[in-house]
């Protein structure tokens, strides 16, 4: 099947909602191929995701109506090769209009091949009178709630900077778990499978290949894929040995393994999720990497004083809109909105203060996010310290190769100055 054809399929899956990095992690699975091709598909089939708005935005100025989803797609990744990758614009059109002749017909191929010379000529044009009108959202490709929202916050200079930073290409990630493995053993791993690391972090390497998702040492849990952000949120929380640790929201549980190594296995894990499908995911998960101390408990975290127990450490890393990873899954800006975002505040402050009623005197918490917005960040926790005073924030463990930015309350935002990791928003709390 011909590259492009595959990239359309997959296009699909994700419109017909399957989550986009699961759609192309399972058909890499399924098809053996080159780096080359997965590099290939990767790029157009993330690419248009991406610029989704701007694409359809330039397909709608030039039709009326398209009523086959493949010939859409086939407009949007050529519109992408010829705006957003070094394509030959003449080749990109021709295997267009030739892949639409063999699907449907010669007049389908002519029409393919009208609109994609019109594009050519005027999309530079196009792009330049969206800047003059004030509806940079589009060609960026945004929703304009949520461009108008992170213009509010960062202003229009360092909220561009935001959002292009959003639509740059992930690198995958691998955690070393140091209760089986070792960093110099996974660098010499790399080293003879020809992978390069891109950047590390810790235990935490970026690498160019996503080929060790099939190795014995995944399938063996000696390493996972974790963002160093998610990492970071678990490292802070620094557990020792054979104390009571909460995982207030924990499913997949990624998080809930990185304390349970920092544990050195010992002591007392609590995960929390409300759904029992998930439980099992993260025992599984947990179990895989050699925690076996962890313990799956089905529970509302808003609801922790019921149970009775108070905890020496608890992570609280808060269900989110999940914009600070939309790097890896672009998709999720098209199905929120500014009311989601206002329910999800809500809701982290009260699973926030919930956890904080089961902290022991001394004790620590750390309350984190995969979002960027500052109003399920900072704003909680400002609201939070005014309301509890016998809570004091506490500095931070940021490697030096991290970059971003820390606001006024001494929480940590991986930020558009990060070029690699997800955005994240990090704070540690202590009782006094």
């Amino acid at each position: 099947m011909n590259i492009k054809a595959r990239v359309i399929s997959l296009i699909k899956e994700v419109e017909n909602g399957k989550y986009s990095n699961i759609a192309l992690n399972e058909y890499f699975k399924e098809n053996p191929l080159t780096k080359k091709e997965r590099g290939f598909i990767t790029e157009l089939f993330y690419g248009v995701i991406r610029n989704k708005i701007f694409l359809d935005y330039e397909i709608d100025k030039r039709t009326t109506t398209i009523k086959k989803d493949w010939i859409r797609n086939i407009l949007r990744i050529s519109m992408y090769q010829m705006s957003f990758m070094k394509s030959d614009d003449k080749g990109v059109i021709w295997e267009a209009t030739e892949l639409a002749k063999k699907k449907f017909s010669v007049p389908v191929g002519k029409f393919i091949n009208g609109v994609l010379r019109s594009y050519q000529r005027e999309w530079q044009e196009d792009v330049k009178e969206l800047k003059e009108q004030g509806k940079n959202y589009i060609y960026l490709s945004y929703p304009k709630w949520f461009y108008d929202k992170i213009i509010s916050e960062y202003g229009i200079e360092e909220g561009e900077l935001y959002l292009t930073s959003l639509k740059k290409i992930p690198y995958i990630s691998f955690r070393v778990n140091t209760l089986k493995y070792s960093n110099l053993e996974f660098e010499k791993l790399l080293q003879e499978k020809g992978i390069e690391i891109i950047k590390k972090v810790d235990t935490v390497y970026y690498v160019d290949s996503g080929v060790l998702l099939y190795s014995d040492e995944f399938k063996e849990g000696k390493i996972i894929v974790q963002d160093a952000s998610s990492y970071l949120s678990a490292r802070n929380l620094n557990p020792k040995s054979n104390e009571s640790v909460l995982d207030t929201c924990s499913a997949p549980g990624g998080k809930t393994a990185v304390l349970g190594e920092l544990m050195n296995n010992t002591g007392e894990l609590l995960a929390l999720d409300i759904y029992p499908h998930k439980l099992k995911l993260i025992e599984e998960n947990c179990h895989k990497c050699g925690v076996t101390i962890v313990k799956p408990v089905k529970m509302d975290a808003r609801k922790l004083k019921e149970q009775g127990k108070k905890f020496d450490k608890i992570l609280v890393d808060a269900p989110c809109s999940g914009y600070g990873v939309l790097r890896k899954k672009p998709e999720a800006i098209y199905n929120k909105d500014v009311e989601n975002v206002q329910e999800l505040a809500k809701l982290q402050f009260e699973i926030l203060e919930s956890a904080s009623q089961v902290l022991k005197d001394g004790g620590e918490l750390v309350y984190s996010t995969c979002t960027i917005l500052k109003e399920e960040n900072g704003e909680n926790i400002k609201r939070f310290l005014e309301k509890y005073p016998e809570f004091k924030t506490v500095q931070l463990y940021i490697p030096e190769n991290v970059n971003g930015t820390y606001d006024s309350v001494g929480g940590f935002t991986v930020d558009y100055k990060e070029d690699i990791l997800d955005g994240f928003y990090i704070v540690k709390l202590s009782k006094k």
